[in-house]
C-alpha cells in the first residue's frame, strides 16, 4: 500500500509541477509579448503618434494682405481697408464652461455680468458674457454655440475695441478674434460708382476698385504653430512657420478731392434748380489730360450694392453731343484747306442737300456770316453749306482723330465707347447731321477732350485718371501713358479757339467769369425718352478757360433741363465751376481780347 500510496503522490507532484510549469510559461509569453509591445509602441510608434498628436494642435492661419488705400491727387484717402476682427468661438468647448464666480481672490479670471454671477453654464452662459459686447441677444449666441464642431463664426467686421472689450472676459480658448479688414469710404456718394466697391473676400467688383484692383490686392501671409486644447490660443515656442503679409499698392488718382466736392455739390444743386434727370460735369487739365473731376448728381455711396451692382454715370451716358459737335467739322474744315475762319457765306432760313431740308433753331433771313460766325450763331444750316466738298470719308476721319466712338483709355467698369457709325451706313440725312453733332453719340469725356485739344495747340492728350502707385516699401510709381496726338495744326487749332471765344461772349449775359475770357461750344440735341421717341433733351456746354492761356476744360451735360438750351442751363453750371477752378488754382486774370476774327461781313 505504501508503494501504491508513493506512486500516487508522484504522480500528483509531477502533474502538479507541470501545471505550475504550462502556467508558468504562459506568463512568460504573455510578458514577453507586452515588454514586446511596449518596445514597439515606445521605439517603433511613438513617433508615430506623436507626430499624429503634433498635428492634430497644428494649424496654418492665413496673415491677411491689406488692400491698398485709394488717394486723390494731393494725398487725401477716399478709400481705405481698416483693422477688424472676425469673432469665432469652439462651440464644444462653450458647452463644457462652468463660470467661476468673483471674490476679492480671483478677479483677473472670474466671471460676472454687471457685478453680479452668470446665472448659467455651458452654451448659455457664454452667450450672457458676450451679448453685451457683441450687441446680440444671449439667447442667439447661446444657439450659436450648441452646435457641434470645434469653430463657428460669431460675427464679423468688429472693431479692435470690442474685439479688446471680449479678451477682457475671461473666455480664452473658447471665444477668440482673427484679423481681418472692412473697406471704408470716406466721402459717401462724393465719388460713389466711381470708386465702386469690393466684395465680402475683399476683391473689387465695380468701378476703381475693379479696375485697379490687381494694383490694390496685397499678397497673404501665413503662420503654423500648435494650438492649445480649446484652440483659441498659441502655445509658445510652436511656431513653425511664419511668411509676411505683403499689403496692396496705393493708387493715387488726378482727381482732386476738392474740385470734386464742388462739382458735385453744384451739379446736384443744377439738377434740383433746372429739374433735370440728371447733370454730368468733367474737369479736364488742359496740357496734361488728368482728370480733376469726374461727377455726376446721382446720390450713389461707394461700398454699397448700388455702387457694386452699377456704374458711374459720368462714364456710362451717352447722348448726342449736338452743336458742340460742330467744333470737330469746323475744325476739319479748317486743317483740310476746304476753308478759312474769314470765308465769308451767305446763310438763308433753310437749305435742301441730299434731297433733305435743314432749318437752324431760329428763323432768320439771309445772313452774312464768317465761318467764325457760323460757330458763334450755330448754324445748322452754314454748318452744311460749308461741308459740300468735305467728303464723308474726311467728315468720319476727324470724328475718329478727335476721339469720337472710341474707348478713352481710362480704363473705367462700365464705361461706353458712344456709336460712330461707318460712312458706308450712313443715309442721305445722316451724312449731313453729323456735322452738326447728331447722328452719333459720345460720353462727356469724350467730348469734353474735343475742346482741351483745341485748347492743347491741336494735340489730343492722352486722358488719365491714376497718377501712380506707391507699394508697400513706400517706393512710388508713375502711371505711364501714351503721348498725345496732334490732331489739327496749332494755327487751325488758334483759329478754332478764337472762333468759341466768340460763342462764349454771345453767352456772357448767362455765361462768364468776371476777369477771365472763356472760350466755348454750347449744344442742345434731342434723344430717345421712355417710350424711345425723341421726347428728351440733353443741353451740354464745353468751355475752355482762361481762352488766352488755357487752363481747364469743363463740360457739363443735362437731360430734360427746364430752359432746354445748353447756353441758358449747363452753361451757368459751367461758369460757377469755372469760377472756383480760377479761385482755387489762383490763376492770373486775362489780358483784353484783340484779335477777334470778324463774325460777319
Amino acid at each position: 500500500m505504501n508503494l501504491v500510496n508513493r506512486i500516487i503522490n508522484f504522480a500528483k507532484a509531477k502533474t502538479f509541477a507541470f501545471k505550475c510549469i504550462s502556467i508558468g510559461v504562459a506568463l512568460a509569453l504573455v510578458a514577453s509579448m507586452c515588454l514586446v509591445k511596449l518596445a514597439s509602441i515606445q521605439l517603433i510608434d511613438g513617433r508615430q503618434m506623436a507626430q499624429a498628436a503634433t498635428a492634430s494642435r497644428t494649424s496654418t492661419i492665413t496673415l491677411s494682405a491689406k488692400r491698398g488705400r485709394i488717394l486723390d491727387s494731393n494725398g487725401t484717402v477716399l478709400a481705405q481697408s481698416v483693422e477688424r476682427y472676425t469673432i469665432v468661438a469652439n462651440p464644444e468647448a462653450a458647452q463644457e464652461f462652468t463660470p467661476i464666480d468673483c471674490n476679492k481672490n480671483n478677479q483677473d479670471y472670474c466671471h460676472q455680468i454687471d457685478g453680479k454671477p452668470v446665472g448659467a453654464t455651458g452654451a448659455a452662459a457664454v452667450g450672457r458674457l458676450l451679448a453685451k459686447a457683441l450687441d446680440m441677444s444671449a439667447m442667439e449666441l447661446g444657439a450659436d454655440l450648441s452646435v457641434s464642431g470645434q469653430y463657428v463664426v460669431l460675427k464679423k467686421d468688429v472693431t479692435p475695441q470690442v474685439k479688446r472689450s471680449i479678451d477682457n472676459l475671461n473666455l480664452g480658448g473658447i471665444v477668440w478674434g482673427e484679423l481681418s479688414s472692412e473697406r471704408i469710404y470716406s466721402d459717401g456718394d462724393l465719388m460713389g460708382s466711381l470708386l465702386g466697391g469690393v466684395n465680402d473676400e475683399g476683391t473689387g467688383v465695380a468701378g476703381i476698385e475693379l479696375s485697379e484692383n490687381k494694383v490694390l490686392t496685397g499678397t497673404d501671409g501665413h503662420q503654423t504653430y500648435q494650438r492649445g486644447n480649446y484652440g483659441g490660443e498659441e502655445i509658445p515656442g510652436t511656431m513653425t512657420e511664419s511668411v509676411a503679409a505683403k499689403d496692396g499698392s496705393d493708387v493715387n488718382l488726378t482727381i482732386d478731392r476738392d474740385v470734386q466736392w464742388y462739382v458735385k455739390k453744384i451739379l446736384k444743386d443744377a439738377k434740383s434748380k433746372y429739374g433735370a434727370s440728371w447733370v454730368i460735369g468733367v474737369v479736364q487739365d488742359v496740357q496734361t489730360g488728368e482728370i480733376l473731376a469726374l461727377a455726376d448728381s446721382d446720390e450713389v455711396e461707394a461700398g454699397t450694392n448700388e455702387a457694386k451692382l452699377g456704374s458711374s454715370r459720368a462714364v456710362s451716358e451717352t447722348f448726342e453731343p449736338g452743336s458742340v459737335g460742330k467744333l470737330i467739322s469746323e475744325a476739319g474744315y479748317l486743317q483740310t484747306g476746304l476753308h478759312k475762319m474769314t470765308d465769308q457765306f451767305t446763310v438763308p432760313n433753310s437749305v435742301t442737300e441730299d434731297g433733305q431740308t435743314f432749318k437752324d433753331s431760329f428763323d432768320h433771313g439771309n445772313m452774312r456770316w464768317t465761318l467764325a460766325g457760323i460757330l458763334q450763331q450755330s448754324s445748322n444750316i452754314g454748318m452744311v453749306i460749308a461741308g459740300k466738298g468735305y467728303t464723308d470719308e474726311q467728315r468720319y476721319e476727324y470724328m475718329t482723330k478727335f476721339g469720337i466712338g472710341q474707348y478713352t483709355g481710362l480704363d473705367l467698369p462700365g464705361e461706353s465707347s458712344g456709336v460712330l457709325t461707318s460712312p458706308s451706313s450712313w443715309d442721305l440725312r445722316t451724312r449731313n447731321t453729323v456735322l452738326f453733332g447728331q447722328g452719333y453719340t459720345v460720353n462727356i469725356l469724350q467730348l469734353n477732350n474735343v475742346a482741351a485739344t483745341l485748347a492743347n495747340k491741336g494735340v489730343r492728350e492722352q486722358q488719365s485718371i491714376i497718377k501712380s502707385t506707391t507699394d508697400s516699401s513706400g517706393k512710388t510709381t508713375e502711371v505711364k501713358k501714351k503721348q498725345g496726338t496732334r490732331v489739327v495744326d496749332e494755327q487751325v487749332a488758334s483759329d478754332m479757339m478764337n472762333a468759341m471765344e466768340s460763342v462764349s461772349e454771345g453767352y456772357s449775359k448767362f455765361v462768364k467769369v468776371d476777369g477771365y475770357r472763356m472760350a466755348a461750344k454750347s449744344g442742345t440735341a434731342q434723344v430717345a425718352g421712355p417710350t424711345g421717341a425723341l421726347t428728351s433733351i440733353v443741353s451740354d456746354y464745353s468751355v475752355v478757360i482762361p481762352a488766352d492761356n488755357p487752363r481747364f476744360a469743363v463740360t457739363v451735360a443735362m437731360k430734360d433741363p427746364q430752359g432746354v438750351y445748353g447756353g441758358l442751363t449747363a452753361g451757368p453750371v459751367s461758369a460757377q465751376i469755372c469760377e472756383f477752378l480760377m479761385q482755387k488754382y489762383e490763376v492770373p486774370v486775362s489780358s483784353p481780347r484783340k484779335d477777334a476774327i470778324p463774325v460777319t461781313w
